[in-house]
């Protein structure tokens, strides 16, 4: 009596375990629908963009060869020189001091010429003494050039060190830089190096001056690369006649190298991996309805889209929607 009840509740049983098997399964491996975008490759301006601290052209610091006293400095920070201005004036006592003890070497030398010509003094006696007002002469030379310290070219002042009665003692009176023009220097990887020209144009823009755009020309490319970080350095002038442009300025410099054709890709393509700086798109193949997970390198970000430098190739589909329920090789559902 036993035995006739058990086939059909065992046949009850594999009925439902299968029905829940094919549930799972349809559960588990949906068909994902999502959005596609057809991307086409087009001519893209390589620009980079460099990072940079305004400096002058030519910088120069005012100081004499000797400790003196500073008697009175003539201009400021910020004053516009011209080259063989006047800036300091330097204590002179010690100059006026020396030119005494010349005139008095000179009565020595005239009086011992006179007893050398009547055989009252040696030929060493008068060698001497002449040889000691020709030294005291050129200490005066030196000496006077140095209490008048003058402008060596045209420029700004840009520091001032000392007041007026302090002792000079040793850090520069003064520094006077030439600000027309001015110029940048940037470090360029060594993959630009057969790409950058001596003369080319660059065009410059200034955290100082929001909005407006300045252009300089490279005038000097490094013949060396560096070994440590493979850059090398250029050197960018920008001619500077209205003195906008100051030394300490943040700049950013963009080189052209030129147009190349690269696939363009829309924002909401990318995927970031998660736990790392990679990207990725879907890529969506027609033949068998999947899509393929393609990490891409990225070039530039032009408006709504990126550069894709490789991972895409052109006139391939992209997903732009339904990426998150997405992996390599899953089957897809294409809604407009």
């Amino acid at each position: 009596m036993k035995f006739k009840y058990i086939l059909p509740i065992f046949a009850a049983a594999f009925v439902c375990s299968c029905g829940d098997k094919k549930d799972a399964s349809k559960a588990i491996d949906p068909v994902v629908e999502v959005k596609l975008a057809t991307v086409s490759s087009e001519s893209v301006p390589q620009t980079a963009t460099y990072t940079a601290t305004v400096e002058s052209d030519l910088k120069n610091n005012i100081s004499p060869n000797m400790s003196y006293r500073i008697e009175r400095i003539l201009v400021d920070v910020g004053d516009q020189v011209s080259k063989g201005q006047l800036l300091v004036q330097l204590d002179a006592s010690s100059l006026n001091q020396l030119k005494l003890q010349i005139d008095n070497q000179k009565v020595e030398f005239n009086r011992i010429s006179e007893l050398y010509k009547v055989g009252g003094a040696s030929k060493a006696e008068f060698d001497n003494a002449k040889m000691q007002i020709e030294v005291m002469e050129s200490q005066y030379r030196q000496m006077s050039q140095n209490t008048q310290l003058f402008a060596p070219m045209s420029g700004v002042v840009t520091a001032r060190n000392y007041d007026n009665g302090d002792m000079y003692a040793g850090t520069p009176i003064l520094t006077i830089e030439k600000t027309n023009p001015v110029k940048v220097i940037m470090n360029v990887s060594e993959v630009h190096y057969k790409s950058i020209k001596k003369g080319q144009s660059v065009d410059i823009t200034l955290d100082s001056y929001e909005g407006e755009n300045f252009t300089g020309k490279i005038t000097t490319v490094s013949p060396s690369i560096d070994i440590a970080t493979h850059t090398f350095p250029v050197e960018v002038t920008i001619n500077n006649p209205q003195q906008k442009v100051r030394p300490g300025m943040f700049a950013r410099v963009t080189v052209n190298y030129g147009n190349k054709n690269h696939v363009l890709v829309p924002d909401e393509s990318l995927v970031k991996q998660i736990g790392a700086g990679d990207r990725y798109v879907y890529v969506y193949n027609p033949k068998t309805s999947t899509v393929s997970y393609n990490k891409v390198q990225l070039g530039q970000h032009i408006g709504t889209k990126y550069e894709i430098l490789s991972g895409v190739e052109d006139g391939q589909q992209v997903v732009i929607a339904g990426q998150a329920r997405l992996a390599e090789g899953k089957k897809v559902k294409v809604v407009k």
